[in-house]
């Protein structure tokens, strides 16, 4: 069968939640789509609250990843140990709540494997490899197709991961830089990849907080909590399509919604 994918970017704030919430399940209607990934670490600004992992749930999720905003709400530590849809980054070291993979039923008796990494570069170099956190994944995965969530500041870092699992996982997504990139491909054994979803929430913003406490950083103005831009959202996400047959996906594009 050709299985539909929907991933979506990280949602930001009260507004980006509120539009996935009004917009997912239309989107997954038109795009006839089978199973839907959300990165959920920003739900709360940074980080996110268990009553926003439920609302993204009711969104139409059928698992929520996370990155490096995990532990900013430590509300959510207790969840992460009982609920196996909320994923955060496997590469974390130490004996941390939570999981960075499960495997959960598709259609059709299918077994989808959902990874979520974290890259090192320029975000937390205290993480163990993504690489090798991957490679351990894999060993112990009874899955018939595996997708991952890399969660990374550097595109070099996110490309360098899409290539070097090519071939033993169907699909990556970068998430973390909110800005939606134009690169979807399917690489050569078969991985469809794209740099970064972009993010689900305020459209007129700096990476969805006020262009003004942005610029104020910039400036070297004293130091304020950023704040949540208003206006009209948007909602990035792309869409992989996989043929469950011969473990490929054969095509990758952009299905982002934009509020006028």
């Amino acid at each position: 069968m050709l299985l539909n994918l929907l991933a979506v970017g990280d949602v930001v704030g009260q507004s980006g939640l509120d539009f996935l919430c009004r917009k997912l399940r239309s989107l997954k209607k038109e795009y006839d789509v089978h199973f839907t990934v959300v990165n959920g670490e920003n739900a709360a600004g940074v980080g996110v609250l268990p009553r926003q992992v439920e609302d993204i749930y009711a969104a139409g999720a059928d698992v929520v990843t996370l990155g490096n905003h995990t532990w900013n709400k430590m509300q959510i530590a207790d969840r992460l140990d009982t609920d196996p849809y909320l994923l955060r980054p496997a590469n974390y070291p130490g004996k941390l709540p939570g999981r960075g993979v499960g495997v959960y039923d598709g259609p059709r008796g299918l077994r989808i494997a959902v990874m979520n990494l974290m890259g090192r570069l320029h975000l937390n170099s205290n993480l163990d490899s993504p690489f090798a956190a991957a490679d351990r994944m894999l060993a112990g995965c009874d899955a018939d197709i595996v997708v991952c969530d890399f969660h990374a500041e550097i595109t070099s870092e996110k490309g360098a991961m899409a290539w070097y699992l090519d071939g033993k996982v169907q699909a990556l997504w970068g998430t973390h830089t909110h800005v939606p990139t134009a690169d979807t491909q399917v690489l050569p054994k078969g991985l469809g990849f794209v740099t970064d979803l972009g993010m689900t929430g305020p459209a007129r913003s700096v990476l969805g907080v006020r262009p003004e406490d942005s610029i104020n950083l910039f400036l070297g103005g004293i130091p304020r909590r950023f704040e949540q831009a208003p206006g009209p959202c948007r909602l990035d996400a792309c869409l992989f399509t996989i043929d469950t047959d011969t473990k490929q996906c054969v095509t990758v594009r952009r299905v982002d919604v934009q509020e006028t």
